[in-house]
């Protein structure tokens, strides 16, 4: 059976969270400013009603957006399908949980863009194992809040240790 790609955004799998959780000010990207925690007013449901001409009116930046799939994930992992939209009482837990899943995803994308890197055997073992350990993880609402302080520290750091490892004529390349 193959894996599920995490980072692969299906917004029909998902709740319209960017659409809520994300802020966005009125400029070249937004038309309008929004909070964060507020519904964006061209959201009907789970629809964006102006989603086919997006960046004609001029929201560019939802076009640019991309989640890495952790809208879709939260909503289908975390709470096995339910919607803040249908049960408006889960909206704060799902906000809290979105922010914690794109955090995660991130991760995700750095580790396996490092995946590339001249990295000694042991730093591409414990690259692999987080790596393994954030796509195989099935994350509660709790996890996620907690992620920041201590395994997403725990791999920052290890980012930071491999940079200073990596041989100056790779860096020089960059």
């Amino acid at each position: 059976m193959p894996q599920t790609d995490h980072l692969k955004t299906d917004c029909s799998k998902c709740a319209a969270l960017c659409c809520v959780v994300l802020a966005f000010d009125k400029g070249k990207d937004f038309a309008f400013d929004k909070n964060p925690g507020e519904p964006c007013r061209n959201l009907s449901g789970h629809d964006c009603t102006i989603h086919d001409r997006l960046k004609q009116a001029g929201f560019p930046g939802c076009v640019a957006y991309d989640c890495l799939g952790a809208g879709n994930r939260v909503v289908q992992e975390v709470f096995a399908g339910q919607s803040w939209q249908t049960d408006p009482r889960l909206l704060r837990l799902m906000m809290e949980a979105f922010s914690g899943m794109r955090e995660v995803h991130k991760r995700i994308d750095l580790l396996r863009a490092a995946e590339t890197l001249p990295l000694e055997p042991r730093d591409e073992q414990t690259r692999r194992d987080f790596l393994a350990r954030l796509e195989q993880h099935r994350w509660s609402g709790p996890e996620l809040n907690d992620f920041e302080v201590g395994l997403a520290l725990e791999i920052d750091l290890f980012f930071h240790g491999i940079r200073t490892s990596l041989p100056a004529s790779f860096l020089a390349e960059r």
